[in-house]
């Protein structure tokens, strides 16, 4: 779509250069034919940085764009974010050609595969599952019963996931106008499972904004677990079940999250970190160690911090 023909369609008046928008896409990511955003003073050495061809974005930090990027003015960049992504969103349904099925691979008859999918070798599908248009799925792989794959969703080798999991949905993503409507924002990206993953039953991966949802390989996911859009689960990671992640938290290599611990959005968890059962991470961690509790504190000082509260209860 043509720049100026996207700005009047989210009702913005925009007189610069015209070019061929081929999508949106992160700060950081964007290239020269696709628009950005920029809405969170957080990322503001992103926004300096970047190579999107455009980017919607308050007055007052229109003058900090690098030259070439021109500046889509606007009160409220996320909203028109969201009304835009509307116009890129993949169609659900393709003429990508015949899937290409590895004559090795092991297919219940009510699995149904998408136009352009590409099935492994050796690769096991049980009844019920859905594998979506483009979805790869590596060799090895066992996909138990009812298993939903998105629209694609790529999947490595040896991978393992059982019954009822979803993986690719969209992200809870909305923008709210000022008079309290939600607008929906199309999550154009995928999911990507790398070699030797486990994921437990009816757990749910969601889909990318932009780019990939990651879950790097060896990870180990159990049963109801939520991971949220753009998250990156590191090498080896272990999550246990009930944990919920909330979009773009990012874990090291070798993590440990206990049953129904969280995390809010946009967080960093380092390498060979653990959070304990029930703990809340509200802020990045970069320092090895067993977390616990809500705030979230060193275990070491939260054993400390529940035998005073014992010691008080009975006195």
């Amino acid at each position: 779509m043509r720049l100026q023909a996207l700005c009047e369609k989210i009702g913005i008046d925009f007189s610069g250069k015209d070019f061929e928008v081929k999508g949106i896409n992160t700060l950081m990511d964007a290239t020269g034919d696709e628009i950005s955003f920029f809405d969170n003073p957080k990322y503001l050495s992103e926004l300096e940085k970047t190579r999107a061809g455009a980017v919607l974005v308050k007055e007052t930090f229109a003058k900090k764009l690098p030259k070439g990027t021109q500046a889509i003015v606007t009160p409220e960049p996320y909203l028109k974010m969201a009304q835009a992504s509307y116009y890129f969103q993949k169609p659900l349904k393709r003429d990508a050609g015949a899937p290409k099925i590895a004559q090795s691979a092991r297919i219940d008859e009510n699995v149904h595969i998408g136009s352009g999918a590409v099935i492994g070798e050796n690769v096991t599908i049980l009844a019920g599952s859905f594998i979506g248009e483009e979805v790869v799925v590596g060799d090895d792989t066992i996909i138990h019963p009812n298993v939903t794959l998105y629209n694609d969703v790529q999947i490595g080798k040896r991978c393992i996931i059982h019954a009822g999991t979803v993986v690719g949905s969209d992200g809870f993503g909305y923008a709210h106008t000022r008079t309290g409507e939600h607008v929906k924002i199309y999550h154009n990206g995928n999911v990507v499972i790398e070699d030797d993953v486990e994921i437990g039953a009816n757990t749910t991966i969601d889909r990318a904004v932009f780019g990939s949802t990651r879950i790097k390989k060896g990870a180990k996911i159990d049963n109801l677990i939520q991971i949220g859009h753009n998250c990156e689960i590191g090498e080896h990671s272990i999550l246990v079940s009930q944990v919920g992640l909330s979009g773009s938290t990012v874990l090291g290599r070798n993590v440990t999250m206990g049953g129904q611990s969280a995390t809010s959005g946009h967080l960093k968890i380092g390498d060979f970190v653990t959070i304990a059962a029930r703990g809340g991470v509200t802020k990045s961690i970069d320092k090895p160690d067993v977390y616990s509790g809500f705030p979230l504190m060193k275990h070491k000082d939260w054993l400390r911090l529940q035998a005073k509260i014992a010691k008080l209860l009975k006195s």
